[in-house]
């Protein structure tokens, strides 16, 4: 049974770095073949949200370690979660 998780990130303040890696970022998600992809920044640019279906949190973990956010470590802080919706 797949599930839905939630990448929650908080941004760095290290704007070249960031405006470098955010078309690798939108690249990422929008091209990809990931299931139900629902998402976007906070309106005060500070992070956001990404909402994705997995079978379990090891492949959302893996999902989110390939983000170019993730790899280009722009990201203060990032956390994957099991997102029950009701």
């Amino acid at each position: 049974m797949k599930k839905r998780f939630a990448f929650f990130y908080l941004l760095k303040n290290d704007s070249i770095n960031i405006q470098n890696a955010i078309p690798h970022h939108i690249g990422y998600w929008m091209n990809s073949n990931f299931e139900d992809i629902a998402g976007g920044p906070f309106t005060d640019r500070s992070g956001g949200l990404i909402t994705f279906i997995a079978k379990d949190l090891k492949e959302a973990e893996g999902i989110v370690s390939r983000d170019p956010f993730v790899q280009k470590k722009v990201l203060e802080k990032y956390w994957v979660k099991e997102w029950l919706v009701e």
